[in-house]
């Protein structure tokens, strides 16, 4: 909690000094499931004056639907989309069928595609959750099929209630990460020097692409991951939970491309602010001077 409060406290004086006049800030799995999350709160509230909003697990799967949207290959029937976080995993199921022409203008998107979410799910399983099940320091090839396991039985009763397997196997499908794991599997890849946001998001990878790097991360030790300029030593312990995760999703749904999307909740908090204040996030914004909101 003090550890959060620091870090808010920072994003609060940002907002200060660029005279932020509307905002939102939203808290997720980790607060929907401590005990003292009144709390904490409250302490937010006090000693940042921050209004937190703990947002439940269906806004936090629309949230993330509406931030990579835009990336979107509408060529394909289903997407699948999936969030890979810390305390918690959502996964959307898109329908694309209907999508017509012109739901894209120069890339910005001009379709509600919360209105396409078929159906959604959210595991009770992240990096950090699953990482200190197993742990993240020492993780054997053993230890690493035991998490992909765990996370496989999760997903068994999403899986029998969306019958999309002909689809899957007939690539009408494309799977869509917006989590840091595969952010950072795409880094490593294309082996970065250091991570590049514009050289990352809305990148493709093949599936046996993504698995090749999973799988070099598993042979290394925990030092030799911290020293991968995409990984560091902030996420040295976790980010093998996140490729077992991400590995269970490839398992239950053996798509062969996925779209990378360094995008997620925050750009829908923001696309849907634009919105409500009258301004689309397809539309393109006029070229005057942008005021301090």
């Amino acid at each position: 909690m003090v550890r959060t409060i620091d870090a808010l406290q920072v994003c609060a004086d940002k907002m200060k000094h660029r005279r932020v006049k509307r905002a939102r800030a939203i808290a997720t799995e980790a607060c929907r499931l401590a005990e003292n999350s009144d709390e904490f709160i409250a302490r937010v509230r006090d000693e940042v004056g921050l209004e937190l909003e703990v947002v439940d697990q269906e806004t936090e799967a629309q949230l993330a639907v509406s931030g990579c949207a835009s990336l979107l290959d509408a060529k394909k029937d289903w997407a699948l989309v999936f969030d890979i976080g810390g305390g918690s995993s959502e996964l959307v199921w898109l329908d694309l069928r209907e999508l017509k022409p012109g739901w894209r203008v120069n890339g910005r998107v001009r379709v509600d595609m919360q209105t396409r979410i078929a159906a959604w799910t959210s595991l009770r399983l992240g990096v950090v959750t699953l990482a200190e099940k197993h742990g993240g320091h020492v993780v054997t090839s053993e230890t690493y099929e035991a998490m992909v396991e765990d996370v496989m039985g999760e997903l068994t009763t999403f899986k029998a209630q969306n019958q999309l397997h002909d689809e899957v196997e007939n690539d009408r499908v494309h799977l869509m990460g917006t989590s840091g794991t595969v952010t950072t599997i795409a880094g490593i890849h294309m082996e970065l020097p250091a991570y590049d946001r514009s050289r990352v998001d809305g990148c493709w990878m093949q599936t046996g692409e993504v698995r090749d790097v999973s799988n070099r991360l598993l042979a290394m030790g925990y030092e030799e991951r911290a020293a991968q300029p995409c990984v560091g030593s902030e996420r040295a312990d976790l980010v093998l939970a996140g490729c077992a995760i991400l590995e269970a999703v490839l398992r239950t749904w053996p798509c062969t491309r996925l779209r990378v999307a360094d995008r997620g909740l925050r750009e829908g908090m923001l696309a849907n602010l634009m919105a409500e204040d009258g301004f689309p996030e397809w539309r393109r914004q006029s070229r005057r001077k942008p005021s301090a909101d």
